[in-house]
């Protein structure tokens, strides 16, 4: 990690969560822990000897190298699920102030595709998750959070509202005001997806660099000027009210769908081993598998992949932002296809590990520490070159048969 130049690791969901009933019967397990019934205490399966001072070690140990720890939290729903889930926690204390009960009360209101919502409206719901929060800071001494499903804890009477009691709560909070603060800005729910809606100091994870960036390295035509925007920090997003360019979580992959590898080995996805006959998982992956799907001895495919994901790495360290990695794609991990392996355990594969790729992403983070992370502006700022060397055109930039651009920036800036 420190030779990569990483300054923050995020962990998946630490607080402790339970294996859902479906996974069980079919004998297998949740691994990435978003089915969150204890926001104070850290997973038993994550202490070897169950003494939370294990996990205050393991803060201070990557403190000591100089690395901040983010914890993905789930405030958004519990485990309890839905009118048939088990009564765990806060059905059984009060049911009808800690979720959001649809119009028939028997129900729930489910903005998360989990079975409920957590209630944020009532403040003694917001307390819980205030206290659990400052809990993690004071005691636990992380230094941030990643909120999954935001959209869902910044909803006022159903709908998102940017002033919602959960976001001002934290916003004033002299303990949590200091910390980093990073929303996943969607839900299922109606409205739900607010990329750049989020007030400061909120970052967000960007959905749009993902996609774009892909399908822009995998040929789609017309994606000069959206990949431009994304190098550009999104300005058009999330310039406003103070924000900073560091505000757009930028990311090519992440816990959620393929690998950076499975990125460039495969077109469809190949989640059999979820137990859903391949239904679970998304199916608009904006991948290309370079010529053959899925493992090959093919030099020329290798090679062709390998050149692809240090272009797409290079694109993500350069670009205006915070750029987030998935652990192992620096490696050339796989996954086999499977891109919802939620129910799978797949360790970082050691073996197989790519030290030409990690030598150019340490590279690229030794270069990116000297840049400033000022907005710049499409296609305003700096000089935007056809591959050729020659300023681009205004035709050039809408053009969809236009393949590449080089950006000449202002070092000086």
């Amino acid at each position: 990690l420190t030779k990569l130049g990483i300054t923050a690791i995020e962990l998946l969901p630490v607080q402790a969560f339970v294996d859902d009933r479906f996974l069980v019967e079919r004998g297998l397990k949740n691994y990435w822990g978003y089915m969150s019934y204890g926001f104070f205490a850290p997973d038993p399966r994550y202490l070897s000897g169950g003494d939370i001072a294990e996990f205050q070690q393991m803060v201070a140990r990557f403190h000591s190298a100089g690395i901040e720890v983010i914890l993905d939290v789930v405030y958004n729903h519990t485990a309890e699920g839905d009118q048939m889930g088990p009564t765990l926690c806060l059905k059984g204390f009060d049911n009808a102030s800690y979720y959001r009960l649809a119009g028939d009360r028997r129900y729930y209101q489910d903005d998360t595709g989990c079975g409920n919502s957590l209630n944020l409206d009532h403040p003694f719901t917001l307390r819980l998750v205030m206290d659990s929060l400052r809990y993690w800071v004071q005691v636990m001494r992380v230094d941030g959070f990643r909120f999954d499903l935001a959209s869902t804890l910044a909803r006022t009477s159903g709908s998102f509202t940017r002033d919602a009691p959960f976001l001002r709560a934290v916003r004033q909070d002299p303990v949590l005001n200091k910390v980093k603060l990073i929303a996943e800005p969607w839900d299922v729910g109606p409205g739900g997806y607010q990329l750049g809606a989020y007030p400061a100091p909120f970052s967000e994870w960007n959905d749009r660099y993902r996609d774009q960036v892909r399908r822009f390295w995998k040929g789609d035509a017309g994606m000069v000027p959206k990949l431009s925007s994304r190098a550009a920090g999104s300005s058009v997003r999330f310039d406003h009210d103070g924000r900073r360019a560091t505000s757009s979580i930028n990311f090519l992959t992440s816990h959620d769908g393929f690998t950076l590898m499975d990125t460039v080995s495969y077109n469809s996805k190949h989640n059999e081993a979820n137990g859903e006959e391949n239904r679970d998982g998304h199916d608009h992956n904006f991948s290309d598998n370079c010529g053959i799907e899925g493992a090959t001895d093919d030099a020329q495919i290798l090679a062709r992949r390998a050149r692809r994901r240090r272009n797409m790495m290079a694109t993500l360290m350069l670009s205006q932002g915070t750029p987030m990695i998935l652990a192992g794609d620096e490696l050339g991990n796989s996954q086999g296809g499977n891109n919802n392996a939620y129910c799978q355990d797949m360790p970082i594969d050691w073996g197989g590990r790519d030290i030409e790729l990690e030598d150019h992403v340490a590279a690229l983070s030794r270069y990116r520490a000297e840049r400033l992370s000022d907005f710049l502006s499409f296609p305003e700022d700096g000089r935007w070159l056809s591959l050729g060397g020659e300023p681009l055109g205004d035709g050039e930039w809408q053009d969809p048969a236009t393949a590449g651009f080089v950006h000449e920036y202002d070092t000086e800036r």
